[in-house]
């Protein structure tokens, strides 16, 4: 079995303040041949379901065995439970709040355990800092060898987002949502090519896509195929419809929003 010897960090948290250093710090105090690895600390904050994204984008290209704490965790110190998930060949530490959502859908071999081996955890818990307290130990104690089932027992009753998927009115109609905005203005929508290939086909669908009462009727292969300024629909690389601008913000221009409403129609 591989070594567990990496740890991804993703967070809402920034790098301004002292938040992951203090949670690599609690990391590297418990194992300090352990690789640390950041994947994101600008997820949109409070933002479960950019959170959530993110991880889904990245996790497959680690080695087997990776630990993935992820911490976008609005509800710290309320009722959300401390989870510790097991999916494909991967290991996922942080709230049980919807963030593994894309996880749970995509892997067929699914674990969840409620932490509650408090032992392992960084004492005395802050009721506000779950990140640096709980989940950082448990994913360190992970690398050293410590079985998962020692840390919780399974539970069916996780959290995970019911409106991952568009929502077909007809075979020509579907309504979807802005997963993201990213760095650059461009919306990540949920409209998947796994669903709609037929936006990868030789000859392009004819379609309208409306968000906040602006239609977009065009799809180029490339950014720079639109015009200066122009905003269309491209097919980007996490297998997602994006709207973008060819120089600009798509996000600006539209006034959109991670959780707008998109509805995609064919002609």
């Amino acid at each position: 079995m591989p070594a567990r010897n990496i740890i991804t960090i993703t967070t809402d948290f920034g790098v301004r303040d002292h938040f992951v250093g203090a949670m690599k710090g609690v990391i590297l105090t418990i194992n300090p041949e352990v690789n640390l690895l950041d994947i994101s600390h600008d997820v949109a904050s409070y933002s479960v379901v950019d959170g959530a994204f993110t991880i889904a984008q990245a996790y497959t290209y680690f080695p087997s065995e990776t630990v993935h704490l992820v911490v976008v965790d609005p509800g710290v110190g309320g009722e959300r439970r401390p989870i510790l998930v097991q999916a494909g060949r991967h290991y996922f530490v942080g709230p049980d709040n919807g963030v593994f959502s894309f996880i749970y859908e995509r892997e067929e071999r699914v674990t969840v355990r409620h932490i509650t081996a408090s032992h392992y955890f960084l004492q005395p818990v802050s009721r506000t800092f779950h990140g640096r307290d709980i989940f950082s130990p448990i994913a360190a104690w992970l690398t050293k060898g410590i079985d998962a089932a020692n840390f919780g027992e399974p539970i069916s009753d996780y959290r995970r987002f019911a409106n991952l998927n568009p929502k077909m009115e007809s075979e020509n109609l579907a309504h979807g949502i802005v997963l993201k905005a990213d760095k650059f203005g461009n919306l990540i929508t949920n409209f998947s090519i796994a669903l709609f290939p037929q936006f990868v086909q030789p000859k392009a669908p004819v379609f309208q896509l409306e968000i906040n009462g602006q239609l977009l009727t065009r799809l180029h292969n490339t950014f720079d195929e639109g015009a200066p300024g122009e905003t269309f629909v491209i097919v980007g690389s996490s297998g997602y419809l994006e709207i973008v601008c060819n120089g600009a913000s798509a996000s600006r221009s539209l006034k959109a929003a991670s959780g707008d409403d998109i509805v995609l129609t064919f002609q």
